[in-house]
């Protein structure tokens, strides 16, 4: 197809638009362009009339002011198919402008810059781009708005062919990716200011609460097979990419990541080499060991049932040796900081299996979860690790030993991320027994010394882990009449001192740490 007319180009982003441009040139289109962008396109031996030509204006305040013009808004938003407006435009001697190929500075990569001072980052913020991007996604029927140089290809193949319908069909799916890429630029803008505007008497959480996403992943479906499901990331953080991190497998699945998340919040709360192994975003198998292929068995016996289709976390590389002993079972997917040579290789005799490649670290603590409720959305801050609860002061006549508390202390992390009401059983290596998600807390001790003995493992001399208060003396009681001799819990039962006189009773060593733990 021709194009009987111009194409404005100015964009920050250079790659590859050179090629659009020259396809443009191709079918008769005259380029209007600004500074650094005309300069590229001539250094590509194209050409190109700069838009002070156009305008009969100068570029002033440092750039600031090039292309808000009527010469150049006039040709944006003129709809050639109105009488009047051709008739204006002719009058005013203005050439209609075709399409438009802009993308912005990058405010949120000057943000992000810890040595990006205030002034800097207000120059990075785009005024002219959004002004035609958006004046041509309005004017879609006359004017091709590109923002992307995922665009461009389609534009060159569309130009290619005689029917202008092949050019047609783009119009308002691109005026679409338009007005998400404007929104999404001003609301990293809006909450730049709004953290300069904040006081500390302020709330943590905006008044305004913009959800600044972009799809990433396509989901073959959510959690069940008739819910659609997809993975979003927040713009301006960096993006989990899973194109580099997946080795193999099949593709991720919503439960998949749902449990990925549970995995790498786990084991990222020790300093000590460990795997954990989750079922339903629960731990069902958890170890601490000086090998991962030690660590991954010690795991297993967790709960020698339940870990099969599970999701095995590592906060250490997984050699050759780990590599062989995870193939011995089925398994969703496996998630470590990295992987041998050798290991990936094995890996390969499971073509299902998931392998990603993730260090713990990477996930951030800070920041917040949002989940749906009634006619909108609940928003918190999310649960930090975990301290060293060496300071909280123990409640009973009997102070923890120095194994208990590191029995403690394993268990407190764990059952942080078990789903309420929760219990686990540890000693100072492994999980021995897991209670998740019962309505009454004395359950989740029954369902924790179940689990316990059908897997085979003492309880005598264990520990145990609640992540809320106990609101009746049994749940201890009980626990106790199958070993647990040391217990870390909140507190904050009005019924406390009933529950330490049992534990002092029975010398059970307690530490109440002041802080709860729900996951719901």
């Amino acid at each position: 197809m021709d194009i009987n007319g111009a194409v404005l180009i100015s964009v920050y982003n250079k790659d590859g638009v050179e090629a659009i441009a020259s396809a443009f040139v191709e079918h008769g289109a005259e380029i209007y362009s600004t500074g650094g962008t005309a300069r590229h396109l001539r250094e590509h031996d194209l050409p190109v009339t700069d838009v002070g030509e156009v305008t009969g204006f100068p570029e002033i305040l440092d750039g600031r002011v090039k292309t808000l013009h009527p010469r150049i808004f006039g040709g944006l938003l003129a709809n050639m198919a109105n009488d009047e407006h051709r008739g204006q435009i002719n009058e005013e001697n203005i050439k209609p402008i075709q399409a438009v190929v802009v993308n912005f500075y990058p405010f949120t990569e000057t943000v992000q810059n810890p040595d990006a001072d205030f002034l800097e980052i207000l120059e990075n913020i785009d005024i002219g781009g959004p002004a035609m991007l958006r004046s041509a996604a309005k004017n879609h029927e006359s004017v091709l708005p590109i923002c992307h140089a995922s665009q461009y290809h389609l534009v060159i193949e569309a130009l290619k062919k005689e029917d202008d319908s092949y050019f047609d069909q783009l119009r308002i799916p691109f005026a679409k990716t338009v007005f998400t890429y404007t929104m999404q630029y001003e609301q990293c803008i809006a909450e730049f200011f709004s953290e300069q505007t904040r006081t500390e008497s302020e709330s943590d959480f905006p008044q305004l609460l913009p959800l600044n996403f972009s799809r990433s992943l396509s989901l073959r479906y959510g959690e069940n097979p008739h819910q659609q499901g997809a993975y979003f990331d927040l713009l301006g953080d960096k993006p989990f990419d899973f194109a580099s991190r997946q080795f193999q497998g099949k593709p991720l699945s919503y439960n998949n990541l749902m449990d990925l998340d549970a995995a790498l919040r786990i084991i990222g709360e020790f300093d000590e080499n460990g795997c954990v192994i989750i079922k339903h975003s629960n731990p069902c198998g958890f170890a601490l060991g000086e090998s991962p292929e030690k660590a991954y068995r010690k795991a297993i016996t967790t709960d020698p049932i339940s870990y099969f289709g599970g999701i095995v976390g590592f906060n250490m590389a997984v050699d050759e040796k780990t590599a062989s002993a995870l193939t011995e079972s089925f398994l969703e997917c496996i998630v470590a900081p990295e992987f041998s040579d050798t290991a990936i290789k094995i890996f390969n005799s499971k073509k299902n299996l998931r392998i990603i490649r993730c260090h713990p670290g990477e996930l951030s603590d800070s920041g917040y979860e949002i989940r749906p409720a009634l006619t909108g959305y609940l928003m918190q801050q999310r649960d930090p690790k975990i301290g060293d609860i060496a300071v909280s002061e123990p409640v009973t006549a009997r102070e923890p030993t120095a194994e208990e508390l590191q029995a403690l202390t394993v268990g407190w992390k764990l059952v942080k991320h078990t789903k309420s009401n929760a219990i686990v059983f540890t000693n100072r290596e492994q999980a021995l027994g897991v209670g998740a998600g019962q309505m009454a807390r004395v359950d989740s001790v029954k369902i924790a010394i179940r689990k316990a003995d059908e897997a085979g493992l003492s309880l005598e001399g264990a520990s145990m882990a609640s992540d809320a208060f106990f609101p009746f003396p049994d749940a201890v009681e009980v626990a106790n009449d199958a070993g647990i001799k040391s217990v870390i819990q909140p507190g904050g039962s009005i019924r406390d001192d009933q529950v330490i006189e049992a534990a002092d009773a029975r010398d059970i060593a307690m530490i109440c740490t002041g802080k709860r733990h729900f996951k719901h």
